[in-house]
């Protein structure tokens, strides 16, 4: 077990290099001796993270029976099991197992999550030991080691840097930073932000270009990925809304059947019934009672759904995650890799006297580039200069594999590559017409990068003498370009490039004017400069480039929303649902993502500016306040893990139902508390993915709109057979308690209401699981959190229904007995109704609104086989002797017959007009729309 690490300061991005040293006892230049690291080992042990302790199996497994529906069908079990009906009890008993085996591998997701945090700590690392570089395991490091790192490592602990060069890190993972952050050495505030401190370097991190070292400051649960793996520990895992709905349900349904029970039992007493009789009569309202099949259409429902959300490229990792996606009201994406491509691109290129703009995204070679008429840009002289510039002050490269493109190297440097591309030049043989020869690598001290090439006539190229080389004599002079910041090259230059390729005076202002515009919409803007030095130059340094430039012109580039992104925003706008940002990259780049989103939605004022509020903002916000600021911001930016946790939690206290999106380590333990977590298949980190309720294995936001959708389908059917089956217990219960209250015999017996509870719920209600999705499903709002499974419009259908099934039931009894049928002809009548009038409802039931007759009939193949089989199966149980023998039925004649398909017909017709009713009243009080 991994013991607390000493801590002199938890700022260590405070503390100079030399200070850290000395904190931590260690040696820069030749690091820790073999005694002292294996001594610190020893007493804190690896650097890996601590196990978490939890239930066992056992427990787990025991805890699944501790809910109401499960109560309900155990005692549903008991009695049928009492009743000796093995196979009925055998049903039941195994819809309880089932069950209870997905609520525990549910249960296991947290463990799951913790495993993968585990498993990204296990990577080498570079460490300076007794003053000699050994490759170790990231778990045998210890604090004051001193780690060598190079393009290609993954950061194997939390480090101090202390010394290093043009030393860059991608932190996507760990901060939702898009670009590579640039790193440094000198001591920060103490009150910098995570994201902000250029100093440290971070477990999981990659280094992408440069070299450095640092001393280890934290490993295993110490660390900021350590913290995180505490954070999911932590991490609530609510009921879905569905397992809530049912509970609450379930224990309505429970109080119901045990006060009834108890009700029978003692109006029974009280007529002198004998204690057996009471107990027939008490269990056969119980059985008539409880939905027995609920559980196991519910559990069939949600995996049908889960098929369907697999061919839109959306794996769910939890049954009850697929309803929990129609409810949603609140998604919280991430930005970087899922609004977003995640790969920048270069949207306008400016020069003297025109700015252009580039059409497509990513590192795919293919778009154009656009002049401010609209038409496709010429290749200029300073057009041509400052994409050249582009490729050549480059050290990156872009390659295809698998159909995609991808960029070896810095993202920023891709991107120029691209940009040039689309404008017509070959990479390839520009670097050939001005060949390098020397570099001043960027620095976080000059801001810029420079290079120096030869000068190369085309006609000369591949004139290498034979032997690929080409000498210094062949080159026709010497050309210098940068890349940088803007000021700084700015700084340096003192003539500009003209349209028309002639030189003119500088004018810094006019680029300063041109930088604020093009930053103002989020773009990270580059400029670029040429000098020409003299022919036998061989190398550059920072004097060579310190004046005397040629301003060439502006890249800006971004991370660029994804368009299917912007498309499914417009979706759940359309259908209630509110999209906000909540990312560690910053703010005004998330501002101008969120802008060209469109996160506010359709009906808000375009001309108000996008709220924001950054980590900093909101760690001096309190809880209450929170609450109603989060409902009124879209864009959250630069915020912890801690944060985008404390903002789910505040969504989900005002009631909202919330799903998550990300592909990050930062992203995990929000994920987890969210009531539905949606993780990146492709880009997201098995962190993610393992905290996460679903997967998206295309990483397309578009396909959390199609998920939201087959979700709202799973929650219609549901509806849809609850509002169907339980009718059938009301009028069966409402047979049993009129039969007692008026000392009859009963109409049904308690096998025979097992019999059509189990029959129908399979044969028929179960047909409507796999209903197709009704137009106009995504332009509906969403259920608010708090509503109940059923409404008040559908729970005075169910009991129109049920009292339906009671008249038309317990009259056909009293007809046929009254006619001179025996009781077990009468009985066969009761069922008769029960189970016709079902199968009539059940057309009504193909949509909670529309009429019947506008469902077509080819669009649900399975009903009509579930119809036929009910038919087979109940003149099996009418006329075949053995069936007769088992549940004390009897063959009907034709007289019979027919008031009891007149009956059925009368059901299915009245709860159409109920329906027309119902759908007058819904025109008349449309919606409101809100912001």
């Amino acid at each position: 077990m991994q013991q607390s690490q000493p801590r002199p300061s938890t700022e260590w991005h405070r503390l100079t290099a030399d200070e850290t040293r000395r904190q931590l006892d260690t040696n820069l230049d030749r690091g820790l001796s073999a005694a002292t690291a294996h001594a610190r080992l020893a007493e804190y042990g690896p650097n890996t993270f601590t196990p978490q302790k939890g239930s066992g199996p056992l427990k787990r497994v025991l805890a699944q029976f501790n809910q109401p529906l499960i109560i309900i069908l155990i005692v549903a079990g008991v009695v049928t099991a009492a009743l000796q009906e093995w196979v009925d009890s055998g049903v039941i008993f195994g819809v309880v197992v089932l069950n209870a085996l997905v609520g525990y591998l549910q249960e296991a997701k947290a463990i799951k999550a913790l495993e993968a945090l585990t498993r990204i700590m296990t990577t080498e690392a570079t460490v300076l030991r007794d003053g000699n570089r050994v490759r170790l395991s990231a778990a045998d490091l210890v604090l004051g080691d001193v780690v060598v790192l190079q393009a290609g490592d993954k950061i194997p602990a939390d480090l101090r840097l202390t010394s290093l060069r043009d030393l860059h890190l991608d932190e996507s993972t760990l901060t939702g930073e898009s670009l590579p952050v640039e790193k440094a050495t000198t001591d920060l505030d103490a009150d910098t932000p995570l994201a902000d401190r250029t100093n440290m370097a971070y477990a999981s991190t990659l280094v992408t270009s440069g070299q450095g070292a640092g001393v280890v400051i934290a490993t295993g649960d110490s660390t900021e990925v350590g913290r995180i793996s505490s954070l999911i520990a932590q991490a609530e895992k609510l009921q879905t809304p569905l397992t809530r709905k049912i509970t609450q349900f379930s224990r309505m349904v429970l109080f119901v059947i045990l006060s009834l029970a108890v009700l029978t039992a003692v109006v029974g007493v009280l007529r002198g019934n004998t204690l057996v009789d009471v107990f027939l009569v008490a269990v056969a309202l119980a059985v008539g009672a409880i939905p027995e099949g609920l559980p196991a259409v519910v559990t069939i429902t949600l995996a049908i759904g889960v098929s369907r959300m697999a061919q839109r490229r959306a794996i769910i990792r939890a049954l009850p995650a697929v309803e929990t996606l129609g409810g949603t009201t609140v998604i919280c994406s991430d930005k970087t890799g899922t609004l977003t491509e995640n790969q920048m691109t270069v949207q306008r290129i400016a020069t003297m006297h025109e700015v252009y703009t580039l059409t497509g995204t990513g590192y795919a070679p293919q778009g154009a580039v656009i002049d401010s008429a609209g038409a496709e840009a010429n290749l200029g002289p300073d057009l041509t200069a400052v994409l050249r510039a582009g490729v050549l002050c480059n050290d990156s490269s872009l390659y295809l594999e698998e159909g995609h493109w991808y960029v070896n190297g810095d993202p920023t440097e891709g991107a120029l590559l691209v940009s040039a591309a689309k404008a017509g030049l070959n990479c390839e043989e520009v670097e050939r017409h001005f060949p390098r020869l020397d570099t001043v690598p960027f620095e976080s001290e000059h801001q810029y990068m420079a290079t120096l090439h030869g000068v190369r006539e085309v006609d000369e190229v591949g004139d290498d003498g034979g032997d690929g080389k080409v000498g210094g004599d062949d080159w026709n002079g010497r050309v210098a370009y940068v890349k940088g910041a803007v000021e700084k090259v700015a700084a340096r230059c003192s003539l500009e490039l003209a349209g028309d390729g002639s030189l003119v005076p500088f004018e810094a202002e006019r680029i300063e004017s041109l930088v604020a515009e093009l930053a103002s919409g989020g773009l990270r803007v580059l400029a670029f400069a040429q000098k020409d030095l003299p022919d036998r130059t061989q190398e550059i340094t920072h004097e060579h480039v310190e004046d005397d430039l040629v301003f060439l012109g502006l890249q800006g580039m971004i991370d660029p929303p994804r368009q299917e992104a912007l498309e499914a925003i417009r979706a759940c706008h359309a259908a209630g649902i509110k999209v906000k940002m909540i990312t560690g990259d910053h703010v005004s780049t998330a501002v101008a993502i969120g802008e060209q989103l469109n996160l506010r939605g359709p009906n808000c004022s375009e001309d108000e500016e996008l709220a924001a509020i950054t980590g900093t903002q909101l760690a001096d916000i309190s809880d209450a306040d929170l609450t109603q600021a989060v409902e009124d911001t879209y864009v959250f930016a630069r915020v912890t893990p801690e944060q985008k946790l404390r903002l789910v939690n505040a969504l989900q206290d005002q009631g909202h139902v919330v799903a998550m999106t990300g592909d990050g380590v930062n992203d995990a333990p929000a994920l987890r508390q969210a009531d539905i977590g949606v993780a990146m298949g492709i880009t997201g980190t098995d962190v993610a993915k393992e905290a996460a309720d679903m997967v998206l294995t295309d990483d397309n936001f578009a396909s959390i709109e199609a998920a939201v959708e087959e979700g709202r389908g799973v929650f219609d059917n549901l509806s849809k057979f609850i509002v169907w089956t339980l009718p059938t217990n009301l009028g069966e219960a409402l047979v049993v308690l009129i039969a007692v209250f008026s000392g009859a015999l009963l109409p049904i017996l308690p096998v025979q209401i097992l019999w059509v509870n189990m029959t129908t719920s399979v044969l028929l209600g179960l047909m409507l699981a796999f209903e197709p999705k009704e137009a106009g499903i995504m332009e509906r709002p969403p259920r608010p959190p708090g509503a109940p499974i059923l409404d008040s419009v559908l729970i005075g259908r169910l009991v129109l229904v049920g009292i339906l099934l009671l008249s038309g039931a317990y009259g056909l009894f009293e007809l046929a007995v009254r006619t001179g049928h025996s009781l077990e002809v009468a009985r066969t009548v009761t069922v008769n109704v029960f189970v016709f009038g079902e199968m009539f409802y059940l057309f009504n039931s193909r949509s909670l609104m529309l009429p019947s007759w506008k469902m077509s009939l080819r669009t649900n193949p399975a009903l009509f086989g579930g119809v036929a089989l009910m038919v087979a199966l109940q003149l099996l149980y009418i006329y075949l002797p053995g069936m007769n023998t088992l549940f004390g039925s009897a063959p009907v004649d034709a007289g019979l017959w027919i008031w009891v398909i007149g009956v059925s017909v009368a059901i299915h017709v009245i709860v159409e007009a109920e329906k027309a009713i119902r759908r007058r009243q819904a025109r008349n009080h449309p919606p409101a729309v809100e912001c």
